[in-house]
């Protein structure tokens, strides 16, 4: 099916969405949104709004509790905990039986496929393959009703033929508590043939730091000589990727991104020479997509796939066959290619620093990061920004707080080359810069050696997929960080 997303993509999307829309024509949203005169995608956007997490909560919490038939057919016992961006400190987000097979296990199998693609000598499906994952609870107390992270799901639920290559075994890799989990899981996979990675960039790299520290050996390739592929998601790769050249030196280890969200698995690095993603349409989900420059507009257009640009960033908008309709997930992107549909993920809609018309998005600042660290041979471990307000005098400025892995030499010239870059990458933020008039130099503090970490503890987030917030509008996040920063 992949050849054809070239040629079909169209055919593919208005395909799923009819069966989405057959599927859940007699639940409750279905009716209340006469999903039953829905023939053509200018009916769905017609009949169906657009919603957010705050628009779907109560029905979520309704089938939570066990009430069938709300927002897709029949009861949905399994929900992805999630932090997000949302008004609430977790997002439950559902997820089906058919979710789990036509999203999330399809793009698990389409990823293998296409590394064996251009890897056909390939040995991982004959050796171990290291997955990491989260931890899931009771839902409620009701009988096979849980919550966790969607990596837990996954793995509770998986093929058991994975469950012969795989590890750790599954009681490791489901512990709640991650330093616990860590150290078991270092210790059971260190002895074994391992092939492959699967996990998120930072929790695998403190996974493989606790490896080398039980086997006393210098690098990975020592322990997994036969390892091949890291398959990652979940944060950039941008700011680890020095660090696993490092951890891991041999040239034939390869590295492919997914985007594998607790809402859907959306998009996999088909060409391992291209950064870019491929859109995978043909699974449960229909996509849609806001132009960012009308995101915030009384009435912002949504526009199917065969009516996206490529070049402009769109914020992401997803409809989908565990219940999610017409939903913004949070994420923004933009198209590299759209014949096949490829693209890349810019940032978040609620995750940038707009304080003084600057418009920075995450896409901007791993950029930023990248040029400062090649030119001063530092290495960023975590970061996060947030802006500095006017004082009386109507000075402001971007306030970083880094924790390097190898800290640059000269932290000032860090700095320098940082917003320098900056500026060539976003003219938004250039003209602010421009004679200091409205911004001023961005400043960078130091974080110590695990604080990131401990800031994650602190907010019970510690292990599985949850991860730093990389921009903030506003200081929240980073004066709680800053006051552990001692």
């Amino acid at each position: 099916m992949l050849d054809t997303y070239a040629t079909a993509a169209q055919e593919l999307q208005l395909q799923v969405l009819q069966r989405l829309i057959q599927s859940a024509k007699d639940t409750e949203w279905g009716h209340h949104h006469a999903y039953d005169a829905i023939r053509t995608y200018e009916d769905f956007a017609k009949h169906c709004p657009v919603t957010t997490y705050e628009d779907l909560k109560a029905d979520i919490d309704r089938m939570r509790h066990g009430e069938r038939d709300i927002l897709w057919p029949g009861r949905v016992r399994w929900y992805a905990k999630s932090s997000g961006t949302t008004n609430d400190k977790s997002k439950f987000i559902p997820v089906s039986p058919q979710g789990l097979k036509d999203t999330h296990y399809a793009g698990g199998t389409d990823t293998v496929i296409c590394f064996l693609k251009d890897h056909p000598k390939s040995q991982i499906l004959n050796r171990k393959a290291l997955i990491l994952g989260g931890s899931h609870a009771p839902n409620y107390n009701l009988p096979g009703s849980l919550v966790g992270d969607l990596s837990a799901i996954l793995i509770e639920n998986i093929n058991p033929f994975v469950n012969f290559i795989r590890v750790p075994r599954k009681a490791t890799a489901l512990l709640a508590d991650f330093e616990v989990k860590r150290d078991r899981i270092a210790r059971e996979a260190m002895h074994r043939n391992v092939a492959s990675l699967s996990g998120v960039p930072s929790w695998m790299l403190s996974v493989l730091n606790r490896v080398l520290e039980l086997t006393g050996k210098d690098t990975i390739s020592e322990v997994w000589p036969n390892l091949e592929v890291f398959y990652h998601g979940g944060v950039a790769f941008t700011p680890y990727r020095e660090q696993y050249h490092h951890l891991i030196p041999h040239a034939g280890m390869n590295y492919l991104e997914t985007y594998n969200a607790s809402e859907g698995f959306f998009g996999v690095q088909s060409d391992p020479a291209d950064p870019s993603l491929l859109l995978m349409i043909d699974y449960g989900i229909f996509y849609e997509f806001i132009p960012m420059d009308q995101f915030d507009s009384p009435h912002p257009q949504a526009v199917p796939l065969w009516g996206v640009e490529q070049g402009k960033n769109y914020a992401m908008v997803i409809s989908t066959s565990s219940g999610l309709w017409r939903y913004m997930i949070g994420d923004t992107i933009r198209f590299t290619s759209t014949a096949p549909y490829k693209f890349i993920i810019t940032g978040r809609t609620k995750s940038f620093i707009n304080a003084f018309g600057e418009e920075l998005i995450v896409d901007n600042a791993e950029h930023g990061l990248e040029v400062a660290c090649r030119a001063t041979g530092a290495e960023v471990l975590e970061y996060t920004a947030a802006p500095v307000f006017m004082n009386t005098a109507g000075q402001c400025r971007h306030q970083w707080l880094i924790e390097f892995s190898r800290p640059p030499a000269d932290l000032n010239r860090f700095t320098l080359e940082l917003d320098q870059a900056l500026q060539a990458i976003n003219s938004d933020y250039e003209a602010k810069r421009f004679k200091d008039i409205t911004l001023q130099q961005l400043e960078v503090i130091t974080a110590r050696p695990g604080l990131f970490n401990d800031w994650l503890r602190s907010q019970g987030k510690l292990g599985g997929q949850h991860k730093v917030p990389r921009l903030s509008n506003n200081r929240t996040l980073i004066e709680q960080m800053l006051e552990m920063n001692v």
